[in-house]
């Protein structure tokens, strides 16, 4: 049985549109006309208890609008959605004890007092006794490496450790299901590394079920075999990672090192030339004209070495937005 499931989702909002000048403002003022742009449209998925899925898209491709209206904090204009058998904007108690989510831009922690106490307060919030709350603070401390760090004012902890202790703060009820959005926004590579592995970690230890968005492509395939991608508010792709680069992106790329260099017009009759160093070259050819160029290239160049390797996941998600082709 599915634990999120959303069918037809939409959410549309209407948009003032005014005129230039004075004559539009005034006229803005006394008599409004409005547009109405569609933040999601249609939207339809369902996700198992345990599952850790990734959610892709553009900047203002219906992300975020999709996480608000799964965790309540927007009505859907159309659509149903339901999550651990809630209706999220009923915004019911005993929803809000089995789902949490974690924005990477924004913080729950007070700034100036340690966190611990606004960890107390969270037990309060969510009735956790106190023999409870050290148990889970307990696991939760050991888990994301915070031993010692939360007496400190929240303003004095590194980035990371903020980010980690937003994560224990989220979690110290033991949701069922976590919406994540950017939750290594800004942090540096081994803090990413960190809340990867605490991610992993705590998803075998709760079974907690997961619905991830990250720009950080090393997110998504550390932690989800399968993946969401939205477009223009629209879902195009439900499936595995590894589905999605097969069928979007049938490419290859071949790394070159010439004997001399070569212009850039002598090199494009083998493939799209991505970049060119001296004697180094790249090209990015289909995966069909592999074999062909291949074998081009080494009776019409003079080749020191040759390489061929599936494009950067990062590339080929890019090449998917800019080319609209899911």
């Amino acid at each position: 049985m599915s634990i999120i499931v959303a069918k037809h989702l939409s959410k549309i909002y209407p948009v003032a549109i005014k005129e230039p000048g004075f004559k539009g403002t005034i006229a803005h003022f006394f008599r409004r006309t409005y547009r109405s742009i569609a933040a999601v449209s249609d939207v339809s998925f369902d996700i198992s208890p345990g599952e850790v899925v990734g959610f892709l898209g553009p900047n203002g491709a219906g992300k975020t609008t999709t996480l608000k209206m799964l965790t309540g904090l927007i009505h859907p204009s159309n659509g149903e959605v339901r999550v651990a058998g809630y209706i999220p904007f009923r915004r019911q108690e005993a929803f809000l004890q089995k789902m949490t989510l974690v924005m990477g831009q924004k913080q729950q922690l007070l700034w100036d007092i340690p966190a611990m106490d606004s960890l107390r307060i969270n037990a309060a919030v969510y009735n956790i006794s106190e023999a409870e709350f050290r148990r889970r603070l307990g696991e939760l401390t050991e888990m994301l490496s915070l031993k010692g760090k939360l007496n400190q004012p929240v303003r004095k902890l590194s980035l990371g450790e903020r980010m980690k202790a937003e994560l224990l703060a989220a979690l110290l009820h033991r949701p069922q299901v976590l919406f994540l959005d950017e939750p290594t926004l800004g942090l540096d590579v081994n803090a990413q590394v960190g809340v990867r592995d605490f991610l992993r970690q705590y998803n075998q230890r709760y079974q907690a079920t997961v619905l991830l968005t990250s720009h950080y492509m090393a997110d998504i395939t550390a932690l989800c075999q399968r993946v969401l991608v939205i477009h223009q508010g629209k879902l195009m792709y439900d499936g595995s990672l590894d589905g999605l680069l097969e069928s979007f992106a049938p490419y290859r790329e071949i790394h070159l090192e010439l004997v001399h260099p070569l212009p850039r017009e002598n090199l494009l009759l083998y493939g799209d030339v991505q970049h060119i160093d001296g004697r180094s070259v790249s090209f990015i050819v289909p995966q069909e004209n592999l074999t062909k160029t291949v074998s081009l290239i080494l009776s019409h160049l003079e080749v020191i070495d040759l390489t061929v390797s599936e494009p950067p996941i990062e590339e080929t998600i890019g090449r998917v937005f800019q080319t609209g082709l899911v």
